[in-house]
């Protein structure tokens, strides 16, 4: 079995601006790494080998504007012992379409539609079992912001718990169209 999902790795700058964020972060919560930090696309979760390659081959007909985005402040996924800080992710509009896009490849391939809402977000940390209340943090950051940056490909990652947390292994990256430039 594969855990999958797919997703947008940020800018090497973007990314650098939610570690200084985290720097001084509440007490008790799972912070991320640099390697952890994504906007995801898709999570997929547990499939056999075979439905893993139909993913990937799939994955390999998108066609989809490369999407500019940036940070706009933080937030909290607040659920109890699962809550989650994130960082905002802007504009909503294109990561939305995209995820539409993929969403409906996968689904040719046999995999429910995503019934939750869409987000983008990145997540910072996650609530352990004593971590310190986020609301000074939350208010802290709320103007965390980045310039708009363009993302060149989407990536389908595996995600492998472990005994510290789960680590992120890249499977395939897949570009996206672009009026200008190349893909970051």
């Amino acid at each position: 079995m594969h855990r999958l999902f797919v997703a947008l790795r940020p800018p090497p700058d973007v990314r650098k601006m939610c570690l200084s964020a985290m720097y001084r972060g509440p007490a008790g919560w799972a912070w991320q790494d640099d390697d952890q930090l994504h906007i995801t696309l898709r999570f997929i979760g547990e499939v056999e080998v075979r439905m893993a390659e139909d993913i990937a081959q799939a994955l390999q007909t998108l066609r989809a504007p490369a999407p500019q985005v940036q940070l706009s402040g933080v937030g909290i996924f607040d659920h109890g012992a699962r809550s989650a800080l994130f960082a905002r992710v802007t504009p909503r509009e294109p990561l939305e379409a995209l995820h539409r896009k993929i969403d409906r490849l996968l689904v040719q391939c046999g995999l429910q539609p995503e019934g939750r809402a869409y987000l983008p977000h990145i997540t910072l940390a996650r609530r352990r079992n004593r971590s310190d209340d986020a609301q000074r943090w939350l208010e802290e950051h709320a103007d965390l912001t980045s310039p708009s940056q363009r993302i060149g490909h989407v990536t389908l990652y595996e995600s492998i718990l472990g005994k510290h947390g789960a680590t992120y292994e890249p499977i395939a990256r897949y570009p996206l169209d672009s009026a200008a430039g190349n893909p970051i």
